[in-house]
């Protein structure tokens, strides 16, 4: 179970004593450290705090993934860098024009390149989790990092291709593997970066693959996601049958029938938006694949045109 902090109480860390100010989600505070200025402070349950502590200290000073700064013991705690917000936040405050839209991707690439060259999956790429500070009149933002840790996890690469996978992220922003169990590995992380991405062109909160009339806590939820998912991206293709075993075969074989007996296609590869430009819709389309391994790397896609 997480530590309660409250505000005003004092934390002793290995580097400096940190002053809790305020709440800033559930388990997040912010805090003014006695050296290190304005800091974050998360306590989690024992396992995902450790984890998190292990996966930043691998990635200790790699580019635009959030350091630690330190951490305390009674309670246990990890003592972050602040950044002034994240991109849900920003961009439903104001929508980010196609110059940010970029920078922010090349920084979240940047992170995911990292991460996966060391084996290692993010598995919550959204956008809350990727944190910025605000620039100049020029420069809207002048940092991006990815955060919240917690759930990275390095894959096996001999791992049985039918293993079950446990369940990572938020629905609509995981993978069509992640939603089925399927095994996944790297690529889960480019999907949902790609849906990140999508999210941020439109701004104002919306987000693609949220299903009508069904709640996040709806058991069936994942599987609405995975109709949109396959509506707009899809159909799933014949290759499934080689990371999914027959009881998921018949799962998206019903889906497929369920969007082409109710009209339900509509292929992003054909979408007109006047926020979309023609650019953008095929960047877009190379990563959101349906079989995880047609989809490109993260080193890939920093070399794509998109960015130039």
């Amino acid at each position: 179970m997480a530590a309660a902090l409250k505000i005003g109480q004092r934390l002793r860390g290995r580097l400096g004593t940190y002053t809790i100010l305020k709440s800033v989600h559930e388990n997040v505070w912010t805090a003014s450290g006695t050296d290190a200025g304005t800091v974050i402070i998360k306590t989690a349950p024992v396992k995902r705090l450790k984890n998190e502590r292990e996966i930043l200290d691998i990635f200790q000073g790699c580019p635009h993934i959030r350091p630690l700064l330190d951490q305390t013991e009674e309670p246990s705690a990890l003592v972050l860098k602040f950044l002034q917000d994240n991109l849900l936040k920003a961009s439903n405050t104001r929508k980010l024009d196609k110059p940010e839209i970029k920078f922010v991707a090349r920084g979240v690439l940047e992170a995911l390149n990292v991460f996966h060259q060391a084996g290692y999956v993010h598995t919550d790429i959204k956008p809350d989790n990727i944190l910025v500070n605000y620039g100049n009149e020029t420069d809207r933002f002048s940092d991006v990092e990815l955060g919240d840790c917690a759930d990275a996890y390095r894959v096996d690469p001999n791992a049985d291709p039918f293993e079950v996978g446990h369940l990572i992220g938020a629905a609509i922003f995981r993978s069509p593997e992640a939603n089925l169990q399927l095994r996944w590995g790297t690529a889960t992380d480019i999907w949902s970066f790609g849906a990140t991405l999508i999210s941020l062109i439109w701004g104002q909160d919306w987000h693609i693959f949220i299903p009508e009339g069904c709640s996040a806590d709806d058991p069936e939820h994942p599987t609405q996601v995975l109709v949109k998912q396959a509506s707009i991206f899809g159909p799933f293709p014949y290759s499934y049958k080689d990371i999914a075993d027959e009881e998921r075969q018949g799962i998206l074989a019903a889906i497929n029938n369920h969007i082409n007996d109710n009209g339900l296609r509509k292929p992003f590869s054909m979408a007109e938006d006047p926020e979309l430009t023609v650019e953008d819709r095929n960047f877009i389309c190379k990563i959101m694949r349906m079989d995880p391994r047609d989809r490109p790397t993260a080193k890939e896609l920093l070399e794509d045109p998109w960015f130039n």
